[in-house]
């Protein structure tokens, strides 16, 4: 297990400095299945705000949905309470730069449980929601029944990437995250170890996630990737000049 201290010691692979002050907040990000799309920025710029920079990788933006398990969520000084603290999750996400800062921007967020994704509202500001969701080691089903959203995959996970690309860095190796809220623009900061990623076959997807114009049941998605895990620092968020 990887203490507190062997975190913060493991810096090299981060694209700037650590963040400035005391981390507040643990968790662990766990079994991961990241599944990857090509987006029109024309598209995508719709649903970002303004004020927030799209990234992207050799002039292709990208959006990708993780589906994970969160665990031992805590502050600093406080233990993990698991019936609050360990859920399964999914994200829709794309990809911000703005001060050099690459992060991730979130489309839509929810979480496993009610009173995690109340909680977890809350305290962050991100718009979690509701979902019903199990997984096994092979599977993850999810069902929004407020937005009509819905996944169900089942996938073989294979060896561990041997070397990783540009754009394997680029999609999994983000320092930050944004938030717009009542027009003020904010970066919450994190830390973890450079993921490690492993070869992931999918082998059905059925997929209804479909965000105004941005339908990804009706696309192929381009990448996959897989990873057993992350244990995160993060700071508080601090509000940035636009």
């Amino acid at each position: 297990m990887n203490s507190i201290s062997e975190i913060l010691k493991a810096t090299n692979h981060r694209p700037w400095e650590m963040p400035a002050g005391k981390w507040k907040y643990y968790q662990e990000w766990n079994n991961a299945l990241f599944i990857h799309w090509e987006i029109s920025i024309d598209i995508l710029k719709n649903y970002v705000p303004q004020s927030l920079t799209i990234d992207t990788f050799d002039g292709k933006a990208y959006i990708s949905l993780v589906a994970f398990t969160m665990e031992k969520i805590r502050l600093r000084y406080l233990p993990s309470l698991s019936f609050i603290s360990d859920f399964h999750e999914i994200n829709i996400r794309t990809y911000i730069s703005n001060d050099n800062k690459r992060g991730v921007y979130f489309l839509n967020i929810e979480a496993e449980k009610l009173l995690s994704a109340i909680i977890a509202k809350n305290i962050s500001g991100l718009p979690y929601e509701k979902s019903v969701m199990t997984r096994t080691k092979n599977t993850f089903e999810s069902i929004n029944f407020d937005k009509d959203l819905l996944l169900k995959t089942d996938f073989d996970v294979n060896e561990l990437l041997p070397t990783k690309t540009e754009l394997d860095k680029w999609l999994t190796e983000r320092y930050c995250l944004y938030l717009e809220e009542k027009k003020s623009v904010y970066r919450y900061e994190i830390h973890h170890k450079e993921w490690e990623i492993k070869k992931v076959s999918i082998n059905n997807l059925e997929l209804n996630y479909n965000i105004g114009e941005i339908h990804l049941s009706a696309q192929k998605h381009c990448l996959s990737h897989y990873s057993e895990g992350v244990k995160v620092l993060a700071w508080n968020r601090n509000e940035i000049e636009i």
